[in-house]
């Protein structure tokens, strides 16, 4: 059975919302890679210190920002697969009106799973500023 257009048009129509959420996906790992940026730069600095006079506070300075590094990689990966999910929806939906195949359910549970990466993504992310957060403040005192 061949598509008709009108059913190609509203998966289109029903596409622009996971479009919409890989632009949110695209800026939030463009800000963790921001962040992801600052903490390599931070550890050069960290390095170079400690390789005119080893001090303790600066391995353990390397070490928070080493936790910190593994933080936002995860959180860009788990964003990344997230992405990768909702292109799996946008083309699982194209794919089930193109074939006039129930998808459905599949289509349903990437989408789930999309969101899980993103909730895990967000969570790494918000632990790697809470230490940061906490390591400035003890840096304070």
């Amino acid at each position: 059975m061949e598509p008709h257009l009108s059913d190609i048009s509203r998966v289109i129509q029903l596409a622009v919302a996971p479009v919409f959420l890989l632009t949110a996906i695209a800026t939030l790992i463009n800000a963790m890679n921001t962040r992801l940026g600052r903490i390599v730069d931070r550890r050069r600095v960290v390095q170079t210190r400690l390789k005119e006079d080893e001090q303790p506070e600066a391995l353990t300075e390397l070490a928070h920002l080493a936790r910190r590094t593994r933080l936002v990689y995860y959180s860009i990966f788990c964003a990344v697969f997230a992405a990768l999910l909702v292109c799996l929806v946008v083309a699982g939906a194209f794919l089930g009106a193109l074939v006039a195949v129930n998808l459905s359910q599949m289509v349903a549970s990437l989408f789930i799973a999309a969101m899980l990466a993103i909730i895990a993504a967000l969570g790494l992310f918000l632990r790697e500023i809470y230490l940061a957060v906490r390591a400035a403040a003890h840096e304070r005192l």
